[in-house]
């Protein structure tokens, strides 16, 4: 698929904003979505801009920091529940996700991401506050003992409640949410870091290296040293060819 075929895809979803940014954080590739959240006629009224140079205050500087932060790591933000205020009004909750982009060398060269509408804009719908703050609590204490219970009574909700809107919002369950968390985070540690796999194992949540290495292998299809393994192979083969 090319490029423009992409953009051109991502044109045909209403409920879906898409952007492409380079290492300046500046918009390269917008879909028609974006254009028409942001009150424009056309998609070169956001080429070249920053998201603080779009969207109000305080959300516009929230994203340019969220871009930032992918930037400068090179790590992604995944299921991030966040409400946004667009320029023209609109107002709706949504799920968002933030890749980076790696140029031939691994450097990062830039970030792509997209955000999917819980509800569209100015659609009076439930207030997902609480339960943003709740999986907030999950997206930094993943190192610590997360009970559903405990997270559904930060959300001001059952626990059924809370389960339900994990449904709606992720299409996972809440203890699924968690594990993917703690997943991502473990393979993260094993790319980039020489941690032993007990330290990594605790460090994400898991009470002994056992389970971890159950649910890695489960989640994976590797257990997390062959993971290393192989990962360490790769990056061998590519610095060679540098």
């Amino acid at each position: 698929m090319t490029h423009a075929e992409l953009e051109t895809l991502f044109d045909c979803l209403p409920d879906v904003v898409f952007f492409v940014k380079n290492s300046r954080c500046q918009y390269v590739v917008v879909n028609q979505t974006l254009v028409d959240r942001c009150g424009k006629r056309a998609k070169g009224e956001l080429i070249g801009r920053r998201a603080d140079e779009v969207f109000p205050s305080p959300m516009g500087r929230s994203y340019r920091a969220q871009d930032e932060l992918v930037l400068r790591s090179g790590n992604p933000i995944r299921n991030q529940l966040e409400m946004h205020l667009y320029p023209a009004g609109g107002r709706g909750w949504c799920v968002t996700n933030k890749l980076p982009l790696h140029g031939r060398d691994g450097r990062t060269i830039g970030l792509f991401g997209v955000s999917k509408d819980l509800q569209a804009a100015n659609e009076r719908s439930e207030d997902y506050s609480q339960v943003a703050e709740a999986v907030r609590h999950i997206q930094t204490r993943y190192d610590q003992s997360l009970r559903v219970k405990d997270l559904a009574k930060r959300a001001g909700l059952s626990a059924y409640q809370f389960e339900q809107r994990m449904r709606r919002i992720f299409q996972i369950t809440a203890g699924q949410l968690i594990h993917k968390v703690r997943m991502e985070a473990a393979v993260l540690r094993l790319r980039e870091s020489d941690e032993s796999i007990a330290a990594i194992s605790l460090e994400c949540g898991y009470a002994d290296q056992s389970a971890f290495t159950r649910g890695f292998r489960q989640t994976v299809g590797l257990s997390p040293s062959e993971y290393r393994r192989i990962l360490q192979g790769r990056l061998s083969r590519r610095a060679a060819r540098a």
